[in-house]
């Protein structure tokens, strides 16, 4: 039976237009604008951005338990996280991710490519979104997969 070890509450008012967002705790607080790019007036943030901070810091989390596991050290882990808004047909929308990992420690590629493709097995944001969204890795700038 899964065992749940932390539950997030936030309040959002107003969507991504002109929305504001605040975690139950008050750690995070945040105004909802679209960006400039997509036509809207900027000066704040959007849900793209927050889900690439989110699942980016969830992968490092993963890249972590994977190192552990394998008992290596991964030095300074950085990923370069790009999430796109994608219009599909039907007037649907979805998400595409690219996070470009680095790994200073991990000098063999074949075996960086193996610790993200098993982080990605590992992650929970990867696990939730999986066969739903096309998500693009790259391990010390080699493609993953």
């Amino acid at each position: 039976m899964a065992k749940t070890i932390y539950t997030a509450q936030a309040k959002v008012k107003g969507g991504r237009e002109q929305g504001h967002g605040q975690t139950n705790d008050g750690a995070l607080v945040v105004d909802l604008r679209q960006p400039k790019e997509a036509g809207g007036p900027g000066g704040g943030t959007n849900p793209e951005q927050l889900f690439a901070i989110g699942y980016a810091a969830c992968f490092e989390g993963a890249l972590g338990v994977v190192a552990r596991r394998r008992k290596v050290e991964l030095g300074d882990v950085e990923i370069d996280s790009k999430v796109s808004l994608i219009a599909e047909d039907g007037g649907r929308y979805n998400v595409a991710v690219d996070f470009d990992v680095k790994l200073p420690g991990i000098s063999d590629p074949q075996e960086a490519k193996e610790i993200v493709a098993e982080a990605h097995q590992v992650c929970p944001y990867s696990n939730a979104t999986r066969g739903n969204i096309e998500v693009k890795l790259t391990a010390n700038g080699q493609p993953v997969g």
